[in-house]
């Protein structure tokens, strides 16, 4: 990661707005409500979204270009154009962009708190072997 992108990561990721530019893409809410959320996500060829967990949401995604790498709990897999997968809350998770083009992913969250404090970054992530 270049400086300037851990700058930007620095400066948005913390942000109470949740569409925006990130080091890794880009972020746009299409529609909210009290329990949801709908957001399209492109990132960046050969970028990712650092791990996470969560325990208050759901998430669904689904892959509308490009190739998505996903890890979901002890799983990883692959997913193309016009695939999905379901990230359970409390499941520590993480997408990248391993393709040449950006990936777009429509992301569905679902549940009683939506909040960005629910939010936590482990430090460690062990691939799956």
């Amino acid at each position: 990661m270049t400086q300037k992108e851990n700058e930007l990561n620095t400066q948005t990721e913390g942000c109470s707005s949740h569409s925006g530019e990130r080091y890794w893409g880009y972020v746009e809410v299409i529609e909210e409500g009290e329990t949801y959320r709908i957001s399209r996500i492109e990132i960046k060829p050969r970028h990712g979204i650092k791990p996470q967990i969560h325990y208050h949401r759901h998430e669904h995604w689904v892959v509308v270009s490009g190739v998505a790498k996903v890890i979901c709990g002890e799983q990883e897999i692959l997913l193309n154009r016009n695939q999905s997968t379901y990230v359970p809350a409390a499941t520590l998770h993480k997408v990248e962009n391993p393709g040449s083009i950006p990936l777009v992913i429509l992301e569905i969250q679902n549940g009683e708190y939506l909040g960005e404090d629910d939010i936590e970054r482990p430090l460690e992530f062990k691939s799956v072997p």
